[in-house]
């Protein structure tokens, strides 16, 4: 169904495809962004970007990744990181995942600070009726009970070290459709890591679009979200057994557009983001702040269709990537040609929906260097689908495009 949002002041578009889900639910939302992309020094840019300089040949690791790249129409590979080698040298030395021993020179993340206050006691799950976990928030003279989920492994061990995603919903969502669209429990179970999925807040709130990336957001209110964020992080922390190493961001549409805004400026502690139909620049987004650690991201949208009504999703990804390839961090670019829609993810029998962002999390810890990922030197993850390819402007859309534009 259609969500019909206030009018909201003439400096502020209504941005109807940040609010619709690609994720497929049933409100098809309303968020748009308009405008040319543009840098933080007040220049403008077109969201045409070039190739990476990121090399796209690929090996193999032990049987759990592709080890090829390729064409995505055919399927067939380029070539291989051992045909690419001198003959005195063998392949590249495996990068080590989350979950495992860091390298000996590896630059490790920050000890995660304690909440100054109580931490809840968090529950963790969900069943229709249980009450959310609440961090009471101030903003201003205001305060607001700010609600997340907590989603954590049913058979967790006392001594298992667990890295952390969080998850931040579109406009016409919430995290309970964010808990339901990507299969959490199961993910969690499988994959073996903690969500942490919070509700957006309301225009009496202080924020329009659910989360603070709009340049009509005041700094106070952006503070406000970044650190509920840390307050978060803070407290599951304080109850489970956190990696601080593996800590990773993933948003959709409207939730992407922040999740860009949070890695730019909480880069010093997460180890990766990911922007499902997100990005930055233009009129209406805050621009891209580049943070000081190079954390690797999937930049992934739908194609020249990622539009609705006056947002072009497709400009305000390649921004993103413009910025990203600028700053030497690593691009994982994805280009599934579905328009402002779920992804088709196509995942081997077993796995979860939404595997690939799973593995994108554990496959890219704190300490990587700038601009490195497994997925150079190693190949892809079995879960990532042909669409995706290393550095921007690389990914190969599939042919033709499945027509699934939930923009209304």
């Amino acid at each position: 169904m259609t969500v019909h949002l206030p009018r909201a002041a003439s400096a502020v578009l209504v941005l109807a495809c940040a609010c619709a889900d690609p994720g497929g639910g049933d409100e098809a939302g309303t968020d748009a962004i308009t405008g040319s992309s543009g840098d933080s020094s007040g220049g403008s840019s077109s969201g045409s970007t070039g190739a990476s300089s990121v090399p796209t040949t690929s090996g193999t690791d032990g049987g759990s990744m592709s080890g090829t790249t390729g064409d995505a129409s055919t399927g067939s590979p380029t070539s291989s990181t051992t045909d690419t080698l001198p003959p005195d040298m063998g392949p590249p030395a495996r990068l080590s995942r989350c979950g495992e021993e860091p390298p000996p020179d590896a630059v490790l993340a920050p000890e995660i600070p304690k909440y100054a206050g109580a931490c809840p006691i968090l529950e963790t799950g969900y069943m229709e009726g249980q009450a959310p976990n609440i961090i009471e928030q101030k903003v201003g003279p205001l305060t607001f009970n700010r609600k997340f989920l907590v989603i954590a492994p049913d058979d967790m061990q006392p001594d298992e070290r667990l890295p952390v995603m969080f998850m931040w919903h579109w406009l016409g969502g919430s995290s309970k459709d964010f808990y339901e669209r990507a299969d959490a429990q199961n993910a969690v179970n499988q994959k073996r890591f903690i969500a942490v999925i919070p509700d957006g807040r309301t225009p009496e709130e202080g924020v329009f679009f659910k989360w603070p990336f709009s340049i009509t957001d005041i700094d106070e209110s952006l503070t406000a979200e970044l650190e509920f964020f840390d307050d978060m992080l803070s407290c599951v922390h304080e109850q489970f057994n956190v990696d601080k190493d593996c800590v990773s961001s993933v948003g959709v549409s409207a939730g992407a557009l922040f999740t860009s805004q949070l890695a730019g400026r909480r880069g010093d502690r997460l180890a990766s983001f990911m922007s499902m139909s997100g990005g930055t620049g233009g009129n209406v987004v805050k621009n891209w702040k580049a943070p000081e650690h190079k954390l690797p991201g999937m930049v992934l949208w739908g194609g020249p269709g990622d539009f609705c009504i006056a947002v072009d999703f497709e400009d305000t990804s390649k921004d993103l990537e413009m910025h990203m390839v600028a700053g030497g961090h690593f691009v994982l670019e994805c280009i599934h040609n579905c328009n402002h829609s779920t992804p088709p993810f196509e995942v081997p029998e077993g796995m979860t929906a939404f595997a690939p962002l799973w593995d994108f999390l554990r496959d890219h810890p704190f300490w990587l260097k700038a601009g490195e990922s497994p997925y150079i030197t190693e190949g892809m993850p079995l879960s990532m689908p042909t669409w995706c390819a290393v550095g921007a402007g690389n990914a190969i859309p599939p042919p033709g495009v499945c027509d699934q534009n939930e923009c209304s």
